[in-house]
C-alpha cells in the first residue's frame, strides 16, 4: 500500500517499503536530486531537508517514520523569487564545488527560522554538523549574517 507524503507542498503516493531512507525516496522515487547523498550516517549534512520546519538528515529517516511535511532545497524558494539565503549565497559567492550547499542552505534556513539574528557563535554551532570539503565556512557565515540582516 502506498505511503502518502507531502514534499514542497505537493502530496505524493510513494509505493516503497517503509524502511527505505527518505533520502532515496526524494532522489529516486520523486526525482528531487538537490538533496545529496554524502555519508549515509548523518555526519556530513549533505542530505539535510526540513520535516515540519526542522532541519533533519534525510539519510537517517525511514519513509515509515516521516512525521510531517517535507521541504527540500527545491522548495526553499519559490518560482518567482529566491529565498533570502539563496540570494545571499550568490552574493557572497559561497559555493565552490557546490556539493554540500543544499544541505548548508537547509540548515541555515532552520537556524534563521529559530534565531532571526544569530551571532557568529550561534551560526558556527548551528552549522557545525554540515561539512564543506572546500572550506567555505567564512563565506557561509557571511551569507547567513547578510540574510539575517535582510541584505
Amino acid at each position: 500500500m502506498p505511503t502518502s507524503i507531502t514534499v514542497n507542498g505537493t502530496e505524493h503516493a510513494v509505493d516503497l517499503p517503509g524502511d527505505v531512507p527518505l533520502l532515496w525516496v526524494l532522489r529516486d522515487a520523486l526525482g528531487l536530486t538537490g538533496t545529496k547523498y554524502g555519508c549515509g550516517v548523518a555526519a556530513c549534512g549533505a542530505c539535510t531537508v526540513h520535516i515540519d520546519g526542522e532541519a533533519t538528515r534525510s539519510c537517517q529517516v525511514r519513509l515509515a517514520d516521516v512525521w510531517g511535511e517535507i521541504t527540500t532545497i527545491e522548495g526553499l524558494g519559490n518560482p518567482d523569487a529566491l529565498h533570502r539565503l539563496q540570494a545571499a549565497w550568490i552574493e557572497h559567492q559561497v559555493a565552490q564545488c557546490g556539493y554540500c550547499q543544499s544541505g548548508q542552505l537547509m540548515q541555515a534556513a532552520d537556524l534563521l527560522a529559530r534565531t532571526p539574528d544569530p551571532s557568529d557563535d550561534e551560526i558556527d554551532a548551528a552549522m557545525s554538523g554540515n561539512l564543506c570539503r572546500c572550506g567555505t565556512y567564512p563565506r557561509i557565515r557571511a551569507a547567513i549574517r547578510a540574510a539575517a540582516q535582510g541584505a
